[in-house]
């Protein structure tokens, strides 16, 4: 395979907390249907994520700090909903839309093309977590929260739904999430599920930051990691 080197553009911010049993939240869906039912290009796939890697990485694990989410192994549905979304202005993210619109990386077939490629990239085995231990008292509180409110859409684990559009948020960023939680809450998420903003509603600070610790220690399935937190992504060595 040929090696490429990455395009220095701002990236792919992807990945999302948002939950749904409703598709009235699913406003605009040509595009997204439309990539969803083309059968991606592999090669092409990783030539439309150099634009994505500067802030994402090379390898889809973005940063600990927060400031861009992992996007590798999320389900190809959540990455085009959310890709749409922000071309067709229903999900306010300044940084990227220059970089998602279709002048940019394309249109429909190029949508499905990186998002299958970036849903395929192996995990980060090494996700920033939250500041308490698993089995500690606050941890407890936040399993607990994810049992009575979270379970129901994105599942026992974190892994979601892929036919639903919930996504997978095990191995995410702890703050990540909890700036997006945050964000849905407040009502800053346009595109944010209604279930889950009433959901969430009367969630406090501190059942947030307990139960965003909790998830992001729920460990990730052994085969959809990648084999050290030191593997790069040979695509673009």
């Amino acid at each position: 395979m040929k090696k490429r080197s990455i395009v220095s553009l701002a990236g792919l911010a992807a990945t999302v907390l948002v939950s749904s049993s409703a598709f009235a939240w699913l406003e605009k869906t040509g595009e997204r249907d439309e990539a969803l039912h083309l059968k991606p290009d592999h090669e092409n796939g990783i030539e439309v994520y150099e634009v994505c890697a500067a802030c994402h990485l090379t390898e889809g694990w973005g940063t600990k700090d927060g400031t861009f989410p992992q996007i590798a192994g999320q389900h190809q549905t959540v990455l085009v909903k959310q890709l749409a979304d922000i071309r067709e202005g229903n999900r306010d993210n300044p940084t990227m839309y220059p970089f998602a619109k279709p002048e940019s990386i394309g249109g429909p077939q190029a949508m499905a093309d990186v998002t299958l490629y970036i849903a395929k990239l192996p995990m980060n085995p090494d996700n920033g977590k939250g500041p308490w231990e698993t089995g500690s008292p606050e941890w407890k509180k936040g399993q607990q929260l994810y049992k009575d409110n979270c379970v129901k859409c994105h599942g026992d684990n974190g892994e979601g739904m892929a036919d639903k559009f919930y996504p997978k948020i095990q191995g995410q960023h702890y703050l990540y999430m909890l700036r997006q939680f945050e964000w849905i809450r407040d009502g800053k998420r346009r595109n944010a599920n209604p279930d889950m903003v009433e959901q969430i509603k009367n969630f406090s600070n501190e059942d947030m930051k307990q139960v965003i610790n909790y998830v992001s220690r729920i460990p990730v399935p052994k085969e959809d990691l990648a084999p050290s937190k030191d593997w790069t992504n040979p695509d673009y060595d």
